[in-house]
């Protein structure tokens, strides 16, 4: 199999990739859903994160509450930067599973993770099926800002979201493979058709 790390800005349109990725077959692992199931009640970080921060961020589920967690740990990078070493170990585990099941079923030869924070972390990285091979998905910055309002974003809000991220150029020094989706969906659909070809030309040279 050929592991694919595939990543962009908010607003750049990575999850529109994902899905069409997916649509040709790739295998799409939602990083970010696993950041959300390990918090989630019976979740294998939930007592890790109470213990370190607080058990007033216990849920009445038994998950935790990730708004207030995130009010907490987002306008402090030393707290992020301590919810991430709970964290991101644990979505590894998570990402390695899904992985292995993949290769043991053999339904695709491809597997995209789909993850925001690519570049800034060690996700994907630090397990037994790292990502090979980098996509970065990238658009125009007053693109991305329209978009994310009409999402129902403020503008301040949005700008500081943009703001919070790695830059374009950062994750395009990480990249092999560079989608720009400043246009329609008709373009975004031929450049990723284009992009599904030559993985998969790269996942049959890995099988052969």
């Amino acid at each position: 199999m050929l592991i694919v790390g595939l990543t962009g800005g908010i607003g750049a349109g990575k999850s529109s990739v994902a899905r069409l990725l997916a649509g040709h077959g790739a295998a799409v692992v939602d990083v970010d859903a696993l950041g959300r199931e390990i918090i989630a009640p019976g979740g294998s970080a939930v007592q890790a994160v109470l213990q370190r921060f607080g058990s007033e961020l216990a849920g009445p589920d038994g998950g935790i509450d990730r708004p207030a967690l995130a009010s907490i740990v987002f306008n402090d990078p030393d707290k992020l930067a301590a919810l991430n070493e709970i964290s991101h170990p644990a979505i590894n585990e998570l990402l390695d599973e899904q992985i292995e099941s993949i290769g043991a079923a053999g339904t695709a030869n491809v597997v995209v993770l789909d993850m925001a924070v690519l570049v800034e972390s060690t996700l994907g990285r630090d397990t037994r099926f790292p990502y090979e091979v980098v996509i970065t998905v990238e658009a125009p910055p007053d693109v991305r800002l329209e978009r994310l309002v009409e999402r129902g974003m403020t503008p301040d809000d949005a700008k500081a979201r943009l703001a919070s991220q790695a830059t374009d150029e950062q994750r395009r020094e990480a990249a092999n493979f560079v989608i720009g989706n400043g246009g329609g969906s008709a373009e975004l659909a031929e450049a990723t058709g284009e992009l599904w070809d030559a993985l998969r030309r790269l996942a049959d040279e890995r099988s052969a």
